[in-house]
């Protein structure tokens, strides 16, 4: 697949596409954990159960015909719904003007769409499934086959470093505190990562995720007793955030610093 350089009505497609891909993400946020299937049944309001007929199913538009009121008994609809919706579709466009038509902007719409998956389904279950991250490490290899964004060598080097890093913290971490600093799930995120990004990116998402995690958690402690009695955050967004960034701007930052320190 060559590179095309976008336009704005192919944008404007591109963002309804990245819509319904939205739309199909909530589902799998809600019922991935739950062990529920991704397809049947339909969807149905989480409060009194009334299936959501097709019409008012629409992505986005839906929520804002309706004012975020589920149609038969009038609960709200969590906003979270649209900005899942909006968010992915956001990426999809922002990838695509890009990359353009390219294997390179299918493969980061495969990774942006793994990443709001594993999100918020981290951030409210605490969790990041196999199901996303596994596959996801093996779609990442063979990114790397089909497109020119990097080698096969470079991904699985990549894989190495992400999960090998990850894994070291969390020995480190079982050693000092005698406990699990560092999850499972997040061990396969940053292979995952690793897979898709290469091994110098997936060293400025470790660095970055510990900043943006440290400064997150730090405000939030400061703000909210109740949440630091009852719960931890998790890791999982945090990585997500410095993937994101690093995915943009990590080469710009690379050459940053090559210029800065690592010339004479």
């Amino acid at each position: 697949m060559s590179h095309i350089e976008p336009n704005w009505l192919s944008a404007l497609l591109v963002a309804v596409f990245g819509l319904a891909a939205g739309s199909f993400l909530n589902v799998v946020i809600y019922r991935l954990p739950r062990k529920k299937s991704l397809v049947r049944p339909r969807s149905s309001c989480p409060s009194c159960g009334q299936a959501i007929r097709w019409y008012l199913n629409v992505p986005l538009v839906s929520f804002l015909v309706l004012r975020g009121r589920c149609q038969s008994c009038g609960a709200r609809i969590s906003v979270r719904y649209p900005l899942v919706e909006a968010g992915t579709a956001a990426l999809f466009v922002l990838f695509f003007w890009r990359y353009g038509v390219s294997m390179t902007t299918v493969g980061f719409w495969f990774l942006s769409a793994a990443l709001v998956v594993v999100f918020f389904i981290d951030l409210d279950c605490g969790i990041i499934p196999d199901a996303i991250t596994l596959p996801g490490i093996v779609v990442g290899v063979a990114f790397a086959a089909v497109s020119q964004h990097l080698s096969v060598v470079t991904s699985l080097l990549g894989i190495l470093v992400g999960g090998g890093s990850f894994l070291a913290l969390a020995w480190i971490g079982q050693a000092l505190f005698r406990k699990d600093s560092m999850g499972g799930g997040d061990i396969k995120l940053a292979a995952m990562l690793g897979a898709f990004l290469g091994p110098l990116r997936v060293l400025l998402i470790f660095v970055f995720s510990a900043v943006i995690g440290l400064l997150v958690s730090a405000a939030v402690l400061f703000l909210s007793a109740r949440f630091r009695r009852e719960r931890m955050l998790p890791f999982g967004p945090f990585l997500v955030a410095a993937a994101l960034l690093v995915v943009f701007y990590g080469q710009t930052i690379i050459n940053w610093y090559r210029i800065h320190f690592l010339t004479y």
